[in-house]
């Protein structure tokens, strides 16, 4: 943290630059520090942790936002938090903030996610992270509710902290502001995306796939995260980047001595 100034922030989001969920999601970071945005000049949902290798990545000044340095960004979300820190700030910011994205990224939706692989890829490089989403798919969605929560968990972290190699997953319910119980710490809920795809033609006679499904939530227990929006509180979930079945661990460990 820097002592005796303004903390730098770096935030993207993978709704494009321009979405209206960054938009709040800068005015509600404001009053903690110095603003830089790197965001992708496009709708970027999807694609959880891409990195652009096969094409040039180019940025461009985006004058969208007063007082707030920005940048609009062809490649990934993840590629914007890397030429932020490596390109335009030339140091690991204080701070990542990802959102406010359109529609909520909980349970394993986190593996899919531009918003949260962003945030992932600030915890990788050891910068606390926050990534923000808003149940509300809406391109005018109210984010009042969702500032209000991430100002509160926003001045917090700044008098507590955390450990800088996670990142905590937060998402608001589509609830008016007064109707929403709190914020609850839980877990990441085990639930799957049903896959189904639509077959179609084009114009040309050609097949194409559209991929559609709805999402199982097989998972009651109380203490995830889906549980936590369906009764109407902020979810937060700390996340983290080792994929290890730690639990696991010992009983493939015996298997050394027998293969």
């Amino acid at each position: 943290m820097n002592l005796g100034s303004r903390p730098q922030i770096l935030i993207t989001n993978d709704d494009g630059i321009h979405a209206s969920g960054i938009k709040a999601l800068i005015e509600a970071a404001k009053p903690f520090g110095d603003l830089l945005v790197v965001a992708p000049d496009k709708p970027q949902s999807g694609m959880g942790h891409a990195i652009t290798i096969h094409d040039p990545i180019r940025l461009s000044k985006d004058n969208s936002y007063s007082g707030v340095e920005a940048y609009a960004c062809s490649g990934t979300p993840v590629d914007c938090i890397k030429l932020g820190i490596y390109e335009l700030l030339g140091r690991k910011p204080d701070l990542i903030l990802s959102g406010f994205n359109h529609g909520e990224n909980s349970s394993t939706n986190v593996l899919y996610s531009g918003t949260m692989s962003a945030a992932i890829e600030g915890a990788m490089e050891g910068v606390p992270s926050f990534g923000f989403s808003l149940a509300d798919y809406a391109p005018d969605a109210n984010f009042t509710a969702a500032q209000h929560y991430a100002q509160k968990l926003l001045a917090h972290f700044f008098i507590k902290g955390f450990e800088s190699s996670i990142c905590l997953n937060v998402n608001i319910p589509k609830l008016p502001l007064e109707q929403i119980k709190g914020i609850r710490f839980c877990k990441q809920a085990h639930a799957y995306w049903a896959d189904r795809f639509d077959k179609r033609q084009d114009q040309f006679g050609r097949t194409y796939y559209w991929l559609t499904g709805e999402f199982a939530d097989l998972d009651q227990r109380p203490d995830t995260d889906l549980h936590a929006l369906k009764e109407g509180f902020v979810s937060v979930v700390p996340t983290h980047f080792d994929l290890t079945a730690h639990g696991h661990l010992p009983y493939f460990k015996s298997w050394e001595n027998e293969i």
